[in-house]
């Protein structure tokens, strides 16, 4: 294990990156990858929202997860699980699919596309933005998809990471916070 800035413990091995590849009218980024934190919030789930907020991710909210494709091109998003457990599709039809359960948090790059395929009851999770962006929502569409595209690239990386702040994984998987 490992110590953020914040003094939070990050486990080893409980972090995965992957790269997703545009799926149709679905762009994904082709820049930077997925990040997920296996259990990283699992001791105090219901405090999401608030170390999100604390770590510079904010314009948060809670709720659950869009049943259709979207994305967001003008903003990165981190998604925490706070309560339940789901399954959520990532990338589009030929993306990757991954079980979530209360205490996991993915940090999507500005045009990853997702969905939720199913969920327990109770299932909640908390979203934000690094320095509260007002995010807009697209979908599998020809005009979304061509918005898109030259809005993706123009997203600044983030100064911190929304679980573990200045010295989180976050900003070495994405080469931010020189």
């Amino acid at each position: 294990m490992s110590k953020a800035d914040n003094g939070r413990q990050i486990p080893d091995g409980a972090i995965e990156t992957f790269m997703l590849p545009p799926d149709g009218l679905l762009p994904n980024n082709q820049a930077l990858p997925v990040i997920v934190y296996i259990g990283a919030l699992r001791d105090h789930p219901e405090r999401t929202e608030q170390i999100f907020n604390d770590n510079g991710w904010l314009n948060s909210w809670q709720n659950g997860v869009f049943s259709y494709h979207h994305y967001h091109s003008n903003a990165h998003e981190v998604l925490g699980v706070m309560s339940g457990s789901a399954s959520l599709q990532l990338g589009g039809d030929a993306g990757r699919t991954l079980a979530v359960s209360a205490g996991d948090v993915l940090v999507l790059p500005a045009g990853t596309a997702h969905k939720l395929l199913h969920s327990s009851a109770g299932f909640r999770v908390a979203g934000a933005y690094p320095g509260g962006t007002d995010y807009n929502t697209r979908r599998a569409t020809p005009d979304d998809l061509a918005a898109a595209l030259p809005e993706i690239a123009q997203v600044p990386l983030p100064d911190s990471d929304p679980a573990y702040g200045k010295a989180g994984p976050l900003l070495e998987a994405w080469g931010a916070g020189g």
